[in-house]
Order: structure tokens, then sequence, then C-alpha cells
């Protein structure tokens, strides 16, 4: 065989053998372990490391407690009491617009009316001096031994109640339902012991039958007393509230605590829209 046949060979041999080794350095590359190839450390300073972790924590915290927080239990909270209080206000405030609806005049009124009776000064007193304020009126008589004089005291704790409130926006009144033994220096002389403010009541026994029918009021007097003759007299005890219209708003009890009826009053004065006279 001659030299030149064997030249191509070698030649092709070589460039074989040129080639290998670059396949098996990439083959060494490829076939380099996962587990060995590692990135470069990067060093961000402690603070920062801190940082991110405080970050992560937040953000763990966060996810485990939802949307929600103490401010937000807090406010959360401070709304639902305010909106209980409000609607137990409201509650409070309708019923009594409705007792005081269905008591109103319309065409004969329910409860009181025209009536033309004589103040404990001697002066004429009729229902038309019952209004621009609110009026207290109580039925009663000056021999009472027991419960007259029991509710006119309550009477003033509620006549002080309210002023020391709503200032003088109320008139309290007390009808006498014996006008035959109680004239009006008789109820001056016995109302003062109760409060200044109680304007006493008489008339004749006609005029006081006639007050006591328009108020529904129980009245039992003998209408034909002489003087020194012994008589019962039975009524009916309550406290009627009238509005500054003249219109009836409520009838109060002996149930009623002194502290109940004044809150009974002052809750209607304040739900009151109109004009009230306050001298």
């Amino acid at each position: 065989m001659s030299f030149a046949a064997i030249m191509p060979l070698e030649r092709f041999v070589c460039r074989q053998c040129a080639k290998a080794p670059l396949r098996r350095t990439f083959a060494s590359i490829s076939q380099t372990p996962k587990h060995e190839i590692r990135s470069r450390p990067t060093n961000f300073g402690s603070k920062a490391s801190r940082r991110s972790y405080k970050t992560v924590e937040e953000a763990k915290s966060r996810y485990r407690l939802g949307p929600f927080s103490w401010q937000a239990g807090a406010l959360f909270l401070t709304a639902g009491i305010g909106l209980t209080i409000y609607f137990r206000y409201e509650k409070a405030r309708m019923a009594r617009a409705r007792i005081a609806e269905a008591n109103k005049s319309i065409g004969r009124p329910l409860v009181g009316g025209p009536f033309h009776l004589t103040d404990h000064d001697g002066k004429e007193f009729t229902e038309q001096d019952l209004k621009g304020k609110y009026s207290l009126v109580y039925f009663g008589f000056t021999h009472c031994p027991d419960i007259c004089p029991e509710e006119l005291d309550k009477m003033a704790g509620m006549i002080d109640r309210v002023k020391a409130k709503h200032g003088n926006v109320m008139k309290p009144v007390f009808i006498s339902c014996d006008p035959a033994r109680d004239t009006p220096e008789v109820i001056r002389r016995y109302l003062a012991e109760f409060h200044d403010d109680i304007l006493g009541m008489t008339g004749t026994w006609q005029e006081v039958k006639d007050v006591c029918k328009a108020y529904r009021v129980y009245f039992s007097t003998p209408p034909d007393v002489k003087p020194g003759q012994d008589y019962l007299v039975d009524h009916s005890i309550y406290f009627y509230l009238m509005d500054p219209e003249g219109d009836f708003v409520e009838a109060i009890g002996r149930n009623f605590t002194v502290e109940a009826a004044a809150k009974v009053i002052n809750d209607h004065i304040a739900d009151w829209k109109g004009k009230i006279d306050r001298t």
C-alpha cells in the first residue's frame, strides 16, 4: 500500500480524534449531577435579612387572621352597640307615638274636653288654660286619708324631675271631687304642703261632675250634701298627661314609681315637635 493511500485514512482518523475530546467535554458538562450546580451565594447583610424575615412573618400572620384585626373588631363592636342603642330608642319612641296618636281627639275626644272650674286663687279656669304646656291632671279631695297624700307626694317628685330636665314646661293640676268641702281657700292651703306649682281646682257639683265625665273619672260624691254631713268620696286614681294642644297623651297609674312616671313624661316632652311655653 502506498503512502498516498494511507494519508486520507490518517487524515480521517485525525479529524475523528480531534472531534472526540469536544464531544467528551460537552458530555461531561451535560452529565454533571443537578445537585452539584449551585448558584452564587448572595449576601444582602443582616439588616436586610431580618427585614425580609419580618415581612414573611407578617404575611403569615395576616394569612392566619384573614382580613380582620383587633382594630376592625373594636370598630365592629362599637358600631353594633351604637346601632342597638339607636334601634331601642327608636322602638320606644315609636311606641310612645302610637300611644299618643291613638289617644288624640278625633271628633269627640276619648279623654279630656271642655270644662269650667275655679282655681285656688278664685279665678276662672277652662280647658283652654291647659294649652301651651304639658299638663298633668289629678283628681282627688283634701279629706282623703292616705291615697291622695301619697299620690300628691309622687306628683311633687315628678314635677321636680321634669323641671330639672326640661324646665318650666308642665302645668300640674289638682281637681277636687269634693266641691262641698273643698273651697278654693281650703285647696290652696292643702296643696301648699306638697308643691307650690300644683294648681288646685274646684267648682259646683255639676261642674265637677262634667269635668270628671270628660276625663272618664269615676265620681261618687252625692249632689246634695248638708253642712256637717258625713259621706264617702270615691274616685279613679290616675295622672292624666295632656300635650300642649290639649290632647290626651297617656294615663299614669299607681303602679308607676316617681322615677318611672317622670321618665314617661320626659320622653313625651322630648318627642314633642311643636311649640311649648317655658315661662
